[in-house]
């Protein structure tokens, strides 16, 4: 069972890279808890969900202590990374954030990720890149199930699909 924690600002994808973690889960067969929460603005206010991935049944949604924290902003991260299970891991955008979380019981991946979504087409693909790094340090879930999920939810916006996907490769490249 895998806990992971995303967070950030309203507007930054936080939701929408919860949500395709948890379908890529549902289409691979494994049990999966999607649970988000969100300030009362719907851009700039804060956001984050807790998503849950497991062979087994899971017996609650609530994410207290979990495996992996996905940052997008300096606030989520000093506000998450101390609850972070000791052996877990981070993933923090080293664009707008430091990655000083005064631990060493954690693998912290501080990766540029407004940079490489501007690389990739557009900066709101910077959740893409935190679940390509996910991927490829995790293997929680295969590459091709959040691609699939990002080509149903872009199937009419083609060109938004290319840049999503781009950001997801490039953050797998981060990850290596």
């Amino acid at each position: 069972m895998i806990r992971i924690v995303l967070a950030g600002q309203g507007g930054q994808g936080v939701l929408s890279a919860g949500r395709f973690l948890a379908e890529s889960g549902l289409h691979e067969g494994k049990e999966v808890s999607y649970l988000p929460a969100y300030g009362p603005e719907m851009r700039g206010g804060t956001a984050n969900c807790s998503v849950i991935i497991s062979e087994e049944e899971i017996a609650s949604p609530l994410c207290t202590e979990p495996d992996v924290l996905i940052a997008l902003n300096a606030p989520s991260f000093h506000r998450f990374a101390p609850k972070v299970k000791s052996g877990g891991m981070i993933i923090v955008n080293g664009s707008i954030s430091d990655a000083y979380a005064g631990r060493n019981d954690v693998r912290i991946y501080d990766i540029p990720m407004n940079d490489l979504a501007l690389e990739a087409g557009d900066v709101r693909a910077a959740n893409m890149i935190a679940l390509g790094v996910l991927v490829k340090a995790s293997g929680l879930v295969q590459e091709k199930s959040i691609l699939n999920c990002l080509r149903e939810k872009f199937v009419a916006k083609p060109q938004l699909c290319q840049v999503n996907e781009r950001a997801f490769t490039l953050g797998m490249e981060q990850a290596e």
